[in-house]
């Protein structure tokens, strides 16, 4: 009997968890001529497929998480990107900041997509330069707080190599690099919304994921002096500022959201092809036009809530910031693309409630039911710091902040403190007075968002 002709077909299989795994189908012909015209047929459909990417530029930090960055991609992703035809421009990152000043230099218009091989730090720098380049070219000034911000038109594919890897885990529900290097291959497309955070008119960050002061921003500051711990310096640091257990007075002003779909509380999370996502952009450029006529003044119309008090911690979310050992996140219904942010108040309240709710982002009840912690869904916010309000005229205050706090005029169960910084994606903000606004849907990245589960569905 003769030998058939063959031919193999590399393809995608689903996995557990979210995961997806590489897979080949080989298929055998009797025919020399029939497999050739298979073989013809297949490359055309796929020719036809435009949304997948074929030449990407790939930025690896090589030091970041626990430095497998470069490992990494050679050995589970270049071979992907191999066998799918697609070639890249590789650049191992040697500093800090590399990557977005590359992005500012480089002809990046021969590029489908852009690929960065890190944790969320790396993420932030692509992310930066991007927006930045984007911006630069249109001629948009980035420090107007008010600007309308022009979307990129390149694709940000992430293969996780970090520490926590929020942004994939979020995007795609799982931290596997061959997971997220199949979604770059099959060229999905995810929206998402970024946040930019100004003071004074200028520019200080742009945030995907969380923005938190207090509790949050305490961490990360005190993790930076102890970057020689490694890893570790963050459970070292996350238990040192539960048991400091500070809190911050200020003053918190925001603009509801009132053009989504939903609530922080309705316990329906985003997933892929979310329906809250599009409803909710397609009901704020219905708004933007209404405003841009002359119909209404938006703001004007919609009134700013303020809220005054004492915080254990302030945090304000884009995605669900879900992570492998908060599963759900830190407000698990938060939406990836609907143009708004949960503003998420701790009040001042004792170590054991703070400690409960702490707890609860690792379960599946809900972390919001408690007295003391108030959500909002916010499209703007602002924040003041009571200390930076009085720090000319109060003479106590200053002393405080200079020769740290006097616990002893103060209860054990909670210590006032002049003020903490903002966790910006794990980047300190320079200053604690900060304003916030939700930028619908600015970038786009290789993915699909977290895809429903029918058997988890039914378990839950």
């Amino acid at each position: 009997m003769e030998k058939p002709f063959a031919f193999t077909v590399h393809c995608v299989k689903r996995a557990r968890r979210h995961r997806w795994k590489w897979a080949q189908v080989t298929f055998c012909c009797a025919e020399e001529p029939l497999c050739h015209l298979w073989l013809q047929t297949l490359q055309e459909l796929l020719d036809k497929l435009t949304s997948r990417p074929k030449r990407l530029l790939v930025f690896i930090n090589p030091f970041g998480g626990k430095g497998q960055g470069k490992r990494i991609y050679e050995r589970k992703v270049a071979p992907l990107f191999t066998l799918a035809s697609i070639t890249t421009e590789i650049i191992v990152t040697e500093r800090a900041n590399q990557a977005k000043e590359s992005l500012y230099e480089i002809n990046i218009d021969k590029y489908d997509g852009i690929v960065c091989v890190g944790g969320d730090g790396m993420f932030s720098e692509i992310l930066h330069g991007l927006i930045g380049r984007t911006q630069r070219n249109a001629g948009v000034d980035q420090n107007q707080p008010r600007a309308a911000l022009v979307p990129s038109p390149l694709r940000i594919g992430i293969i996780p190599a970090g520490s926590t890897d929020c942004v994939c885990f979020s995007t795609v529900g799982t931290n596997d690099a061959e997971t997220s290097a199949l979604h770059i291959i099959v060229g999905d497309s995810l929206p998402m919304d970024v946040s930019s955070v100004h003071h004074n008119s200028t520019l200080l960050r742009y945030s995907v994921s969380l923005l938190g002061y207090g509790f949050y921003g305490d961490i990360i500051k005190d993790s930076e002096k102890k970057r020689w711990m490694g890893l570790i310096r963050y459970d070292f640091s996350g238990l040192k500022t539960f048991l400091s257990h500070h809190c911050y007075e200020g003053t918190v002003s925001f603009l509801p959201a009132r053009h989504t779909v939903g609530s922080p509380r309705d316990r329906k999370p985003c997933r892929a092809g979310c329906f809250v996502c599009r409803q909710s952009k397609q009901q704020l450029e219905e708004e933007q036009k209404r405003s841009l006529y002359g119909l209404e003044n938006t703001e004007e119309v919609e009134e700013w809530k303020v809220v005054c008090g004492k915080f254990l911690a302030i945090n304000a979310t884009n995605m669900c910031c879900a992570c492998p050992r908060s599963p759900s996140g830190l407000s698990p219904a938060a939406h990836l693309g609907d143009g708004s942010s949960d503003l998420i108040l701790i009040r001042k309240c004792s170590r054991f409630n703070f400690l409960r709710f702490l707890v609860r982002h690792t379960n599946q009840y809900d972390q919001f039911d408690f007295a003391f912690v108030e959500v909002y869904r916010v499209k703007k916010f602002q924040f003041t710091s009571s200390h930076m309000e009085e720090e000319d005229s109060d003479l106590k205050e200053r002393g405080k902040k200079r020769f740290g706090q006097m616990c002893s005029e103060h209860p054990s169960c909670c210590c006032s403190v002049s003020n903490s910084s903002w966790n910006c994606d794990g980047e300190i903000l320079s200053s604690s007075s900060i304003e916030v606004r939700v930028h619908c849907q600015l970038v786009r990245l290789f993915a699909r968002g977290i895809e429903e589960n029918p058997k988890e569905e039914l378990d839950s």
